[in-house]
């Protein structure tokens, strides 16, 4: 009878449950960081490939500009969201990285672009190790005032030496464009958009794998107690120089892309107010994650434009028509971390959780 019934029970229209097949993000996620972190890299870089082809030289040098930021602001991800270590000096290594350039190229012609690079990475990690090693023992604000007066005080060696970095006016140079077996197919902009996203991915990759991995389980671990992860058998003091040696690398490597972009390496453009521009990207894009160092990159070249658009269709005066990106970008931050602390990526994390609930 008791066979009878479920049989029959079933029979009526209830189906035996069958576990759900996993989707295709489950899928997604469960491929090993090696394999899964170089195809997002793939395509993102054949989807960057492609943008360059339907905008002008203009719009080819602001997407680099989101490239080289993006690398900088996710190597102050890795140093602040992961390891929980307050820096306003990124600026500093970006400054390093774009003389390093500049000086290779006038000096060292014959160098190709990724052995430049190289040895940028190189100097910028060996800064790192410098100054992660005498401020490893700090914390909060004495960390922050510390990376700050790097931040003050390097650019400033221009004007000591101005035979060799140009003093004030900084270092002006050219580098080769396409190859010529490329010729009237893309241009130079194009060229040096790619490149610059090329090398942003692969540092990209290199920063995603390091925080998937051991190492960045430590880091996390620093930044949510410091104590306990040292008696769990971390070694804080190790984990934390590597941490700024990876992020000052970073910076670097981002660095040398703007002054390859750009083709100068002024002092001007690595002030105090470029660091702290970097940490207020990161925080309007969101803390512990590199897809907020994507979503800041992105505010803090785009938000310049628009509000310099605006100044002209105004036509407003200079000083206001200067000072109203700073406005706007400003504004956004607050608006933001009011309304969503965890900044655009916790936003969009929490859209997307709402149209799912809702279907």
């Amino acid at each position: 009878m008791v066979s009878l019934r479920n049989h029959e029970s079933t029979g009526q229209g209830e189906q035996p449950r069958r576990a759900s097949a996993p989707s295709a993000a489950d899928r997604w996620r469960a491929l090993p960081a090696l394999v899964r972190f170089p195809l997002a890299a793939a395509a993102a870089f054949a989807a960057v490939l492609a943008l360059t082809f339907v905008t002008g030289p203009t719009g080819d040098l602001r997407i680099g500009s989101v490239g080289y930021y993006m690398l900088a602001i996710a190597g102050l991800q890795l140093l602040i969201g992961y390891s929980g270590q307050i820096s306003l000096g990124h600026g500093a290594f970006m400054f390093l990285g774009a003389y390093t350039m500049a000086l290779l190229v006038l000096h060292q012609p014959a160098l190709p672009l990724w052995l430049n690079m190289l040895i940028t990475v190189v100097l910028s990690c060996a800064a790192g190790v410098l100054v992660g090693a005498a401020t490893a023992r700090l914390h909060g604000p004495y960390l922050a005032g510390a990376t700050l007066a790097l931040a003050v005080g390097l650019p400033s060696v221009t004007v000591r030496f101005p035979e060799l970095l140009g003093g004030s006016n900084g270092l002006a140079f050219s580098t080769r464009g396409a190859p010529p077996a490329l010729a009237g197919v893309i241009t130079n902009t194009q060229w040096q958009a790619a490149a610059v996203w090329l090398t942003t991915l692969i540092g990209l990759v290199v920063l995603a794998t390091i925080s998937a991995g051991r190492l960045g389980r430590r880091m996390r671990a620093l930044r949510d107690d410091e104590s306990a992860a040292g008696l769990a058998g971390v070694p804080v003091g190790r984990t934390k120089v590597i941490a700024f040696v990876i992020s000052a690398g970073a910076g670097g490597l981002a660095g040398a892309c703007q002054a390859y972009l750009l083709g100068t390496a002024t002092p001007s453009s690595f002030t105090v107010t470029l660091s702290l521009s970097l940490l207020a990207a990161l925080v309007l894009g969101g803390l512990g994650s590199m897809w907020g160092a994507f979503f800041g990159a992105v505010a803090l070249v785009y938000v310049e434009v628009w509000g310099e658009d605006l100044a002209h269709a105004l036509s407003l005066d200079s000083n206001v028509a200067n000072n109203l990106p700073i406005v706007f970008f400003g504004v956004l931050l607050i608006l933001v971390i009011l309304v969503w602390p965890q900044g655009l990526h916790g936003m969009l994390r929490s859209l997307a959780g709402l149209v799912r609930r809702g279907r």
